[in-house]
């Protein structure tokens, strides 16, 4: 699905989103997402299907089909798509059921729209039946559930969580050692939802899997993020490989820059994949990815004597890196392998955690930040992100990170966060 859209606001819904998705090379049909020129009897069977498996959106007035040479988003009537489609819902259905429509409006007086069918799989009422039938999604495509599929639709509790509307991850904590003290400056995590593809829920991890997954994230933007994070302090790293205590339904890949002081990691990186313990429907079961990034590089300059705060450019690069990373194709087509889903089911990270072992103000170069008077103390927080951007747009991307940074400055009381980003992004577009 494209998650962007389907938790957006409806305020966020224009037509340029509408247009720039249609136009994306990479972006075709799918379980969650198909595209209708206009209103069929076919559609209503979709808008079942969809709510029967993961839900999804169908874009109505889309063509199905690229052209050369021709325009794809050709509009509908909304008003009178709308009545039809609800009307078809209403004499199909059992139990009576109609999805949430979304009309967006052309921008050139035509009158023109895309209706946004949103089919939450999570407030149908599965199974959701046409002519004693519950039709499902099976690689974009319409098909029936078997016997045993229709049984576990029907024995599912309500709001069994099929597919995860918020990408909540529980937050971090820092660790203390014998003393006491905490080990680390600060630790942030992002991470994922996943809903369980059928041999996912029962089978182990498997070691090939699992070592294709530390490869890709070996040759994404990750690592070099890491090291720029990292400044001076490191002399080599390990990449991400397994270690620790691995179980048959947990990974955890772990990256390790390496120094010759008393702190041997001032950089450290751990990506965990769970698989729950599943018995019964696969479908209320959710894999979990999270991904912990803990800097020890204040830490490591104390050793040889330096005072050292984390400069914002390098946030912001760390930032960037590992949302790249969280959408690059190579990774995603391997987190989905293992979880045995299609990658269009992929979600893409709404959430920061950052976890400090003092104020953030005291561990930010406040070089073009200044001061918020009586903003009060922070050691981190919880910061949401814009549904409505698609981490895969460079664009996009950048603005995400942008508004982190902001929320993270005015929690730890500095303005001049957008300035300061501005800055370092109109040095960095000279340099290139």
């Amino acid at each position: 699905m494209n998650n962007t859209l389907f938790a957006a606001a409806a305020a966020d819904l224009t037509i340029e989103r509408i247009r720039a998705l249609a136009a994306r090379p990479d972006q075709v049909e799918s379980l969650t997402l198909e595209f209708k020129r206009e209103y069929s009897k076919s559609l209503v069977t979709t808008i079942a299907a969809m709510a029967n498996t993961y839900g999804g959106m169908i874009l109505v007035g889309i063509s199905d089909k690229v052209e050369p040479g021709t325009e794809r988003v050709v509009g509908v009537n909304a008003q009178d798509t709308i009545d039809k489609i609800a009307s078809g819902c209403r004499e199909k259905f059992d139990p009576p059921w109609e999805p949430t429509f979304i009309p967006v409006p052309f921008d050139d007086g035509t009158g023109r729209s895309v209706v946004v069918v949103r089919v939450d799989a999570n407030a149908a009422p599965r199974p959701l039946l046409i002519d004693l039938k519950a039709p499902i999604r099976l690689s974009g495509q319409n098909s029936t559930a078997d016997r045993d599929r229709l049984l576990k639709l029907a024995r599912e509790e309500p709001f069994a969580g099929v597919l995860p509307m918020g990408q909540n991850v529980m937050s971090p904590h820092l660790d203390r050692d014998t003393e006491g003290n905490f080990t680390a400056d600060f630790i942030l995590r992002t991470g994922i939802n996943l809903p369980m593809g059928e041999a996912g829920a029962w089978r182990p991890l498997s070691e090939r899997s699992v070592a294709a997954l530390a490869q890709a994230l070996n040759n994404s933007a990750f690592p070099a993020a890491l090291v720029t994070l990292g400044h001076s302090s490191y002399v080599s790293s390990t990449g991400f490989r397994q270690h620790g205590y691995n179980r048959s339904r947990t990974a955890r890949l772990v990256y390790r820059a390496l120094s010759r002081s008393a702190v041997p990691h001032p950089v450290e990186a751990v990506v965990t994949v769970a698989l729950p313990e599943v018995y019964g429907s696969s479908t209320a079961a959710m894999a979990t990815v999270t991904i912990d990034v803990i800097a020890r590089v204040r830490r490591y300059a104390g050793t040889v004597n330096e005072e050292y705060r984390y400069p914002v450019p390098n946030l912001l690069d760390l930032l960037e890196g590992i949302l790249k990373t969280t959408v690059d194709p190579k990774v995603v087509a391997e987190i989905a392998r293992i979880i045995d889903i299609d990658p269009a089911l992929a979600a893409q990270p709404r959430e920061l955690h950052l976890v400090a072992d003092r104020q953030v103000k005291d561990l930010l170069r406040t070089d073009g930040l200044e001061e918020i008077p009586d903003a009060g103390a922070s050691a981190g927080g919880v910061f949401r992100a814009n549904p409505a951007l698609d981490l895969r747009d460079t664009a996009d991307r950048q603005e995400q990170v942008d508004d982190w940074l902001r929320q993270l400055g005015l929690d730890a009381g500095l303005t001049g966060m957008e300035n300061l980003v501005e800055q370092y992004r109109t040095a960095a577009r000279s340099r290139t």
